[in-house]
């Protein structure tokens, strides 16, 4: 987010997409003096989720475009797994 902050231009916006990982807003002050607009909201996984998996799979999608890491369920931050 930060790095999303600091490269638009002012008056821009910056969407995201799914739960934030953080409680606060990472460079929220630079974003709010240069007028920049955050929005987004959850990702609706449930909707697509029979549908996406084969693409990947085919190779129809790449998700490295969006995902740069992979970690085991241990290795996800936060009270997130049970």
């Amino acid at each position: 987010m930060a790095t999303a902050i600091e490269i638009t231009r002012a008056g821009g916006a910056v969407g995201r997409v799914g739960v934030p990982q953080d409680e606060t807003m990472p460079a929220s002050q630079p974003a709010f003096y240069r007028n920049i607009t955050i929005g987004g909201g959850p990702a609706p996984v449930r909707a697509y989720i029979e549908e996406l998996p084969p693409d990947i799979l085919e190779g129809r999608i790449q998700p490295a475009k969006v995902f740069d890491r992979i970690v085991d369920l241990d290795g996800v931050p936060g009270d997130t797994v049970k």
